[in-house]
């Protein structure tokens, strides 16, 4: 019976030494050898039977794929280091992890959510627009908001050159010039929400990502890291990574976990 291969970037990934598109970048940097070959391509597959070596150094097994939730706090980069030298949120996660990545980016002062994984291709899936997950937020603007701007962009917006697709955005509460707002959205990219209130006119000063799909922050304490259980995950999943990949462009029923 035929081997099952897969491309080489996400059986780097998998070992969990880095993200998919850091394995990339190695590959085109001349890092990585399959059977003693060095690779200039992320377009090879690989089986079990190949020996693949990145700084000369084979592959750790790939570990059974786990997920974290972390309340990331305002002042940290995510990012494994700043060439500004500020503190990266890798420089506070506890000392028992095993190497990680993370599941999609929250800014310097942006708070809330993040998750971490040990397994650099599912993180990659995670992010995909196609799992169509909701990233939620809380966010506190200045002005005295109308919700007719905020109906306005139920069904996307441009700002700039950029179009952002649907967002929705409910105000929680106003007093005096500043008020608390939900923000919903799937595609959550780079500073997403900070750029569209900043379109409609309403600065953010407080952003905190409270969902990210099914995953909920809940009561987890600011700083604090907490694993969500095999089970779920694999439920959330639909059974994919734990044996092969998530299924693409197929939008699975939220579950929300009240988890804390």
């Amino acid at each position: 019976m035929a081997v099952e291969g897969e491309r080489i970037a996400k059986r780097i990934a998998r070992a969990g030494i880095c993200s998919r598109r850091e394995a990339e970048r190695w590959i085109a940097e001349g890092r990585v050898t399959v059977d003693g070959e060095k690779l200039s391509s992320p377009a090879v597959t690989v089986t079990p039977a190949n020996l693949v070596l990145v700084d000369g150094k084979p592959l750790p097994e790939p570990e059974r794929t786990r997920l974290w939730r972390y309340h990331k706090p305002r002042g940290l980069i995510t990012s494994n280091r700043d060439p500004e030298g500020r503190e990266t949120v890798f420089q506070h996660l506890p000392k028992h992890l095993p190497r990680v990545v993370t599941v999609g980016r929250l800014d310097l002062n942006s708070e809330g959510l993040l998750l971490l994984t040990n397994d650099g291709g599912l993180a990659r899936e995670l992010e995909l627009p196609s799992r169509g997950w909701t990233r939620r937020y809380r966010v506190r603007v200045h002005g005295k908001v109308d919700p007719a701007r905020l109906a306005a962009i139920e069904e996307g917006v441009t700002v700039g050159d950029v179009r952002y697709g649907p967002i929705r955005a409910t105000i929680d509460r106003q007093t005096g010039d500043n008020a608390w707002l939900t923000i919903s959205l799937a595609e959550g990219r780079n500073r997403e929400v900070r750029r569209i209130m900043e379109h409609l006119h309403y600065p953010v000063s407080r952003l905190i990502r409270v969902a990210y799909g099914p995953f909920q922050l809940g009561n987890l304490p600011r700083g604090e890291v907490d694993e969500v259980p095999g089970r779920v995950l694999k439920d959330q999943l639909g059974g994919a990574h734990t044996g092969g990949s998530p299924d693409r462009g197929r939008q699975r029923r939220q579950r929300p976990m009240r988890q804390s």
